[in-house]
């Protein structure tokens, strides 16, 4: 069986895996994830999860030894990376508070773009693919106290943009335009459909 390595320890990421039946080695990247726009939102979020697997693709060769090597296909790594773009701003996870309330401030009352890069890689064997989603989300109004309160929880400082449409603050979204998992942070059908495609060009490497 072919095996599958996710270049993430994402909570959120590893239990869509498993809810679908995939049970994943977990390696996550060391890659360094809040970068400037590189190009657009689009080529951003595609280089920073290209960024990620191609890392962890270099760490996983360089851990196999004679005795590791296995007949049958290479394993397939999946990165993904999320970003929040707004008025020309990439907003990755806050650094602090401050960070965050300056992000969710600004993304209130107004519409902003979620954008996940995906790069799904068969380890040592040149085949890859790089491909993108995007939602756009709409935030209600909230007071800065509300924000502040909500800033004193755990759930911002690790999700881009500062919050998580699956958590506290999905009371402020009002609606959204796309795929509901891409602003989870994985957009699964379209990562199946591409990853069949990966699947086949390997098989007729």
């Amino acid at each position: 069986m072919r095996q599958y390595i996710l270049a993430s320890g994402s909570p959120r990421r590893i239990e869509m895996m498993r809810r679908h039946g995939y049970d994943p080695l977990v390696m996550p990247s060391n890659s360094e994830e809040n970068l400037p726009l590189h190009g657009g939102m689009t080529e951003t979020a595609m280089f920073l999860a290209l960024k990620k697997a191609q890392d962890v693709e270099q760490r996983y060769l360089a851990s196999l030894n004679p005795d590791d090597l296995q007949e049958g296909p290479p394993p397939v790594i999946i990165a993904a990376d999320t970003i929040v773009y707004h008025n020309g701003e990439v907003m990755g996870k806050p650094t602090d508070k401050e960070d965050g309330f300056r992000m969710l401030a600004a993304l209130r009352n107004d519409v902003h773009y979620v954008v996940t890069g995906v790069a799904l890689v068969e380890a040592g064997a040149q085949n890859t693919r790089v491909f993108s989603e995007t939602t756009s989300v709409f935030f209600t109004d909230y007071s800065d106290e509300e924000l502040l309160s909500y800033l004193d929880t755990d759930e911002p400082y690790d999700k881009a943009g500062g919050y998580a449409i699956q958590g506290y603050f999905s009371r402020y979204v009002d609606h959204f335009l796309g795929d509901y998992d891409n602003v989870v942070g994985f957009p699964w059908n379209s990562i199946m459909e591409e990853l069949k495609q990966v699947i086949t060009q390997g098989d007729k490497l």
